[in-house]
């Protein structure tokens, strides 16, 4: 018996540090009291499918295709924004501003406290510096040029959110995470002391600067390394400052949750909702821009209210679809439904109550131009084959 325990451990010291760690002791004991884990592992909301759906055969060959391998990448250089120190420094005059430096992270600064949402500065979202899906653009500032951070928010712990060489940088600093129950095994393993580490079952609420940030459920799943045993929890996020409100999504399917969530939580000032690296191979645990459209209604209790920042795209290759298509299908979406979308460069500071927000679509600068050209606001987009398609209309 203490041979198969010395064997355990000495296979956990070869594992790769950016694997993160296991939970164990009170962490684990406290994941099995949790409502939502059951039958050995955290269970969502509505019954879903985290795997690929479908023909593997299918799946390799839309990847190999010519002509959708052309689309998934941008023809030339994506044009990004680089804030200087003193346009970050200065508070934002609505007490609101949000930047968003690509793929999911975000930097929140709401009534005096400063958020950092999902924060990736890595070259690659993979355990390996070598291989696994690289940047598409750089990084529009160094990390170190955001000033102090309040709070760092992650939603789970898959590599294009939870990015080790983030958390061992910002380990050094004094910001403190908000992160779902079992993730903080992750962090601590990296270096963040324990006390600085607010761990959080779904619905539960912590109040850091300020703020009360409250987990709230997503239909996604988690895992680092070969054995994924789903011992970590997702969430999306509520963040609840003295004037505004906020919501990001981080990775999720659509259901019916949204609206509960809008109702204890919202409405939002602004919503960071996922609408990127969506496949009808996996279409339980990605949102498509039509439903991270619906997806802000609901939150909004029906309403158009409030400005939606389309987010998880445009930095890696992570899907099937053509590079610019969530954008595009987000603002055809968008349209119809009379909601306020912002697509910032890269980057770009802005602040949702503002009276305008950035709406030029830049990325058409660098993306391939789909056959027939590029539509109107709401008009038709074009899908993975590059083929202009009528847009969907949320409902």
């Amino acid at each position: 018996m203490a041979g198969t325990r010395s064997l355990r451990s000495g296979l956990r010291s070869l594992r790769p540090a950016a694997f993160g760690a296991d939970p164990a002791g009170e962490r684990l004991a406290r994941i099995r009291r949790s409502p939502h884990f059951a039958d050995g592992s955290f269970q969502n909301p509505e019954p879903t499918r985290s795997g690929p759906s479908g023909s593997t055969l299918e799946l390799a060959r839309t990847y190999f295709r010519k002509r959708a391998r052309l689309l998934r990448v941008p023809a030339g250089e994506i044009p990004l924004h680089r804030p200087s120190r003193a346009e970050l420094s200065a508070p934002p005059a609505s007490g609101l501003r949000l930047t968003w430096t690509g793929h999911s992270t975000v930097f929140a600064e709401i009534d005096g406290a400063r958020v950092l949402f999902d924060p990736v500065w890595g070259e690659r979202c993979s355990p390996f510096g070598f291989i696994g899906p690289r940047r598409l653009h750089p990084v529009p500032l160094p990390l170190a040029e955001l000033g102090p951070v309040d709070v760092v928010v992650i939603s789970h712990d898959h590599y294009d959110h939870l990015d080790m060489p983030t958390v061992k940088a910002l380990a050094g600093t004094r910001t403190a995470f908000a992160v779902p129950l079992g993730v903080g095994a992750h962090l601590e393993r990296w270096g963040v002391p324990a006390d600085r580490i607010h761990e959080l079952d779904w619905h539960d609420s912590t109040r850091i600067a300020g703020l009360t940030l409250t987990a709230t459920p997503a239909r996604h799943f988690c895992g680092r390394g070969v054995r994924n045993q789903q011992h970590a929890l997702w969430a999306s996020w509520a963040v609840r400052g003295s004037e505004h409100r906020i919501f990001h999504s981080g990775d999720t399917g659509y259901f019916g949750g949204f609206a509960e969530i809008g109702g204890a939580h919202g409405p939002f000032d602004a919503t960071m909702i996922q609408i990127g690296a969506y496949s009808e191979f996996w279409p339980d645990v990605h949102m498509t821009p039509e439903q991270g459209v619906r997806s802000h209604l609901d939150l909004q209790g029906g309403s158009g209210g409030g400005v939606l920042l389309p987010i998880h795209w445009a930095t890696f290759n992570l899907a099937p679809h053509p590079w610019a298509e969530p954008a595009e299908g987000t603002l055809a979406a968008a349209g119809p439904a009379g909601v306020r979308v912002a697509v910032p460069l890269p980057g770009r500071p802005f602040e949702p109550g503002a009276g305008a927000v950035p709406e030029r679509p830049w990325w058409r600068e660098a993306a391939v131009q789909p056959q027939g050209g590029w539509p109107e606001a709401g008009g038709p987009v074009a899908d993975g084959s590059g083929e202009p398609q009528a847009a969907p209309v949320a409902h």
